[in-house]
């Protein structure tokens, strides 16, 4: 089976949303055992629309449209596909009372032009709304299946999920596989070469099949297979896996869709060990990204932005030698990362203390390049460890990639620890 994913409205042409829809839409038909060669956009024009469609139609056995199911007469989805099946229109007795229901509740008069929300095509199966007013639709004609989901993805999530895909499992998928994924992700490595460690098994693949992609500061690998059963799909999924990670072990931190931050989270957590952070260029970036995940309250104990000199000194007690004057290091360098993640560890009783200290642009500062950063992670009874880094990008690719590559960081002394006393391996 074959999909195509047409998301209608102008304001996605402009720019002024996002089409998350698609991606969503995508992913769900993915697992599902249904293959995405196409997304189109197109803006609220009857005969493009039309257009869009009749093409769709002729390459796809699934076409799945979202948006332009309002009350505006700009809304001219299911206007289109009427057209292209050659059926009517007509009013869903049931949506209307819930559209009518909806107003009568607000004491608001409904206008007339609410009740193009409760329209759908004769002979098709209506796809109730349980998060808005619009209606939507599936339709079997010939060998094509259609839905029609609103463009609002609060309203469109849950009728895919509720409505839309058992009617697709039960009127077109009864042949299909499904498909069974597994996402592996690295930090510490770069696309690129994590593909050319790979390059064999990506270039003789056939199944599972192996597509790697890259984000700031990491890089996913989806391992994909179908299979009758989950079981002989996991299978299949965990051999590869376990080639690609004999290759990678000092890179792959997770075999789920989770970032760093939330597997360093779980593990401080388990093992009873806090963290503290002092932050410079990053200005609280690093401290949000751990912060964002459930749990950290038991790990985390604070830190401190210290984007100028004078908070460096008063809150964290670098010396002022180190900062200025003519033989200084300066705020960016080894010696002040190692004194932060020192005594951010110290202020705070930590396990751990974090810094980071850098130029992350656009000009120059303290005579040093943009993208020169120093990162630091201090363990209590350990030796500090610094790592300078030069690193490409705007202020904010520098910002994201020194919190990332700090965190990795972080994970490789984590993992390479005695969980029991938490002190390195090596030195045990």
């Amino acid at each position: 089976m074959k999909a195509e994913i047409i998301a209608v409205g102008t304001e996605l042409l402009l720019g002024q949303i996002v089409n998350t829809n698609a991606q969503y839409l995508s992913q769900e038909l993915a697992a599902m055992g249904i293959d995405v060669y196409y997304q189109t956009v197109v803006g609220d024009n009857a005969s493009r629309l039309q257009g869009a469609i009749e093409l769709a139609s002729q390459r796809a056995d699934i076409l799945i449209l979202t948006g332009g199911i309002g009350p505006t007469q700009d809304d001219l989805t299911k206007d289109a596909l009427a057209a292209h099946v050659g059926r009517s229109l007509h009013i869903d007795r049931l949506a209307m009372d819930q559209i009518e229901r909806f107003f009568a509740g607000r004491g608001i008069n409904m206008t007339e032009n609410n009740r193009r929300q409760a329209l759908v095509i004769d002979g098709s199966t209506p796809l109730p709304n349980e998060t808005g007013l619009a209606v939507g639709l599936a339709l079997a004609q010939e060998d094509n299946f259609y839905i029609v989901l609103p463009g609002p993805p609060k309203e469109m999530k849950p009728m895919f999920d509720q409505q839309a895909k058992p009617w697709l499992l039960q009127h077109a998928l009864t042949d299909e596989m499904p498909i069974y994924s597994k996402m592996l992700k690295f930090a510490g490595i770069g696309e690129s070469l994590l593909e050319d460690r790979l390059l064999d098994l990506i270039d003789g693949q056939t199944d599972p099949t192996i597509a790697p992609y890259a984000k700031e500061g990491e890089v996913t690998v989806r391992i994909s297979t179908k299979a009758p059963t989950e079981q002989e799909a996991m299978e299949k999924l965990n051999a590869m896996q376990g080639q690609i990670q004999s290759r990678l072990a000092d890179h792959m931190y997770a075999s789920m869709d989770v970032p760093i931050e939330r597997i360093i989270v779980d593990m401080m957590a388990d093992r009873g060990i806090t963290l503290s952070a002092a932050e410079s260029c990053t200005g609280g970036m690093l401290m949000e990204s751990i912060t964002s995940i459930p749990g950290s309250a038991t790990m985390f104990v604070g830190g401190i932005v210290c984007y100028s000199n004078e908070m460096k000194e008063k809150l964290l007690h670098v010396p002022h030698a180190l900062l200025e004057g003519d033989d200084a290091p300066g705020a960016v360098s080894a010696e002040v990362a190692e004194v932060l993640a020192e005594n951010v560890r110290m202020i705070t009783d930590s396990d751990f203390g974090l810094s980071v200290t850098g130029v992350a642009g656009p000009g120059y500062s303290e005579r040093k390049p943009v993208g020169l950063v120093y990162v630091g992670i201090a363990q209590r009874g350990q030796k500090t460890e610094v790592f300078e880094l030069k690193l490409n990008g705007n202020r904010e690719t520098i910002r994201v990639r020194s919190v990332k590559t700090l965190l990795y960081r972080l994970w490789q002394r984590l993992v390479s620890a005695d969980p029991a006393t938490g002190e390195s391996k090596d030195q045990v």
